[in-house]
C-alpha cells in the first residue's frame, strides 16, 4: 500500500507540474558555499553537536557533518545551520550511517 501511494504521488507531481519537495514529502536544503545551508521539511532533530548535524527524514536521515556548527534558527520543519560544513550524506533506512 505504501508503495501504491508513493507512485500515485510520483504520478500527480509529474502530470500536475507540482514541486515534488511538497506532494513527495522530500527535504529542500539550500546551500550556500560551506559555511550556510538550511533544510526545509524534516521531521526532526535526531542529534546536534558542534561537528554534527543528524536530521530524520520521511525515508532516512541527513547527515551534515563539519565544525563550528551554530543553530541560527530552528522551527518545526526548517533548519538554519551556520559553520564549516565538510560532507553532506542522505541515508537511507535500513542502512547504517557513519
Amino acid at each position: 500500500m505504501k508503495q501504491l501511494r508513493k507512485k500515485l504521488k510520483r504520478w500527480m507531481t509529474e502530470q500536475m507540474d507540482l514541486p515534488a519537495d511538497v506532494m513527495m514529502d522530500l527535504p529542500r536544503v539550500t546551500l550556500i558555499g560551506n559555511f550556510h545551508i538550511y533544510i526545509e521539511n524534516h521531521k526532526g532533530v535526531i542529534r546536534f553537536t558542534r561537528e554534527e548535524l543528524r536530521l530524520r527524514l520521511t525515508e532516512g536521515e541527513l547527515l551534515v557533518v563539519g565544525n563550528e556548527f551554530i543553530i541560527k534558527n530552528i522551527l518545526p520543519e526548517e533548519i538554519l545551520l551556520e559553520g564549516v560544513i565538510e560532507d553532506i550524506r542522505f541515508i537511507k533506512e535500513g542502512s547504517s550511517g557513519r
